[in-house]
């Protein structure tokens, strides 16, 4: 449960609050009067009816006052039916403290202010009654103004509750096993195909295929690593996971495979199809619609499979999933998955222009305050290709996986990490990138880095914005801690918290 607030914070309200014009309606008529003031002379000029006598009389504090002006509008009584009460208050019941009347400016008014004020009549002599008012008036300011800071200071410590409390139930909610009895084969394996409709359908359509084909640095790296390591894949069966346009394939069709499979749930399967045809490799290329956990290949077992299933901060979309089920249902013991390394890796981001646009923006907009608005925007991750200047640290890598070995539980994991700064400077953020190897049985190792020092590729880097820059200097080391683990209500977004230097923040990656 997180630590509520009980002290002040006086910056959590300071905009000004314009008092709306509200016109006070009399207790026993259809008249609206200018003030509260005015309602009380106009009740005893017009009605003969003295609500200060009144609240002496029965001696009502400020509970009783509610319940007295409540009941007399809910039961419309006339001032000679409230005046006739003499023993038992016909008001005291609870359901008598809900206003009977929206904004109503006789229930907002300081009980004690009207005995003080009777007080003062009755004490002072009339050639003082001009001061004796004055008085009156300074006084009710003052509490006015004493009610009004105490007010803004409870709001405040209620927005700062609100927001622990909104990030605990938050945390909740990520955290909680929405599924149970989910088997080994994981979350993904699980999902129904209504479920993942959006997911695969996003792979429908051709831009996002447009996209990867042009990312040399992501097709070409495929592409030398088939085409120049044909020992590997000559006379072999393949197995392509979320083949795509089957890009894939035809590069190990013609690194020499006899066997290639193609599997793939989102339209774009036909369209591989006609493609597969039209360079003359459907007596090679098999393609199949659906699911790799749902299809039957018509073969046992595979030699390879080749997939390229890397996300955003590598893991976002969870297709490694799919790949591992796939490996532990086809490949053959001495079979190979490809890529077979990665790791992740993060690094210190030192940019204080970006961090004006993103984060501190929100403290002037117009004129405006609008801060509330950090606790939004910095909690999502941002994909986006830094500048290389911007790195203010020496990398570190915080994941190894191997693809041939790795289980999908080691795909959720925490771990401490350590940034040896380059700068004196302010750290304004972490950043995330991966790293891809071709390595085994390859005569031609091939790989490629999505880091901010490399080309740049579709999947950018993952940035996460700090709430408040870091100031940090040369030589120094810049501790933390990572987390990263399955949205357990949408498996394929990653929520992945950050401590560094005790500050620790939530991020989702969606």
């Amino acid at each position: 449960m997180p630590e509520l607030s009980d002290s002040e914070d006086e910056d959590a309200w300071e905009d000004e609050v314009a008092e709306n014009e509200i016109k006070v309606n009399c207790l026993f008529c259809d008249r609206l009067l200018n003030s509260v003031q005015d309602a009380f002379s106009h009740c005893k000029l017009e009605h003969h009816f003295d609500i200060v006598s009144a609240v002496q009389k029965h001696k009502l504090d400020d509970y009783g006052y509610i319940k007295f002006i409540n009941y007399i509008r809910l039961m419309k009584c006339t001032p000679e039916s409230i005046m006739s009460v003499c023993d038992t208050a016909p008001w005291n019941g609870d359901e008598f403290m809900k206003p009977a009347l929206q904004d109503d400016l006789l229930l907002q008014i300081d009980v004690e202010e009207l005995w003080d004020g009777q007080r003062m009549a009755a004490d002072q002599p009339d050639q003082l009654a001009e001061e004796s008012q004055t008085q009156a008036a300074l006084l009710r300011a003052q509490r006015a103004e004493e009610n009004s800071r105490r007010a803004e200071e409870a709001l405040a410590r209620a927005l700062e509750d609100l927001h622990k409390l909104k990030q605990f139930a938050q945390n909740l909610v990520m955290n909680a096993d929405v599924r149970t009895g989910v088997s080994a084969a994981g979350a993904i394996a699980e999902l129904r195909e209504d479920e993942d409709e959006a997911y695969f359908t996003s792979y429908g359509h051709y831009g996002i295929h447009e996209e990867m084909l042009k990312d040399k640095v992501r097709t070409e790296s495929y592409r030398d690593f088939m085409c120049l390591n044909p020992d590997v894949f000559k006379d072999k069966v393949v197995l392509d996971v979320g083949c795509g346009t089957g890009i894939l394939s035809m590069f190990a069709a013609r690194a020499g495979a006899k066997k290639v499979i193609g599997v793939d749930q989102s339209e774009i399967i036909y369209q591989a199809m006609d493609i597969v045809r039209s360079n003359s490799l459907e007596d090679i290329i098999t393609l199949i619609k659906g699911r790799i956990e749902e299809v039957d290949l018509p073969v046992e077992k595979v030699d390879i499979i080749i997939s390229e299933w890397m996300g955003y901060f590598l893991l976002f979309e969870s297709m490694l999933d799919s790949v591992l089920y796939a490996r532990d249902k086809y490949l053959a013991d001495e079979g190979s998955v490809y890529p077979d390394l990665c790791t992740i890796s993060l690094a210190a981001v030192g940019d204080m222009q970006k961090y004006s646009d993103r984060v501190a923006f929100w403290d002037d907009v117009y004129g405006f305050k609008m801060t509330c608005m950090k606790k939004a925007v910095v909690p999502e991750a941002v994909v986006e290709v830094l500048k290389p200047e911007t790195i203010i640290s020496e990398p570190t890598v915080i994941r190894n996986i191997n693809c041939n070995t790795a289980t999908i539980s080691e795909l959720e994991f925490s771990t401490d990490f350590s940034l040896k700064i380059r700068e004196d400077t302010q750290c304004t953020a972490i950043v995330g990138y991966f790293d891809v190897f071709f390595d085994k049985n390859c005569t031609s190792k091939v790989m490629f880095s999505t880091g901010p020092q490399s080309t740049k590729t579709h999947w950018k880097q993952t940035v996460f914005l700090l709430e408040n820059p870091l100031p940090v200097q040369s030589g120094n080391t810049l501790q933390g801690k990572i987390t990263v683990h399955k949205n357990r209500k949408d498996p394929r977004s990653l929520i992945i918290t950050i401590s560094v230097n005790d500050v620790k923040q939530t991020y989702s990656l969606q």
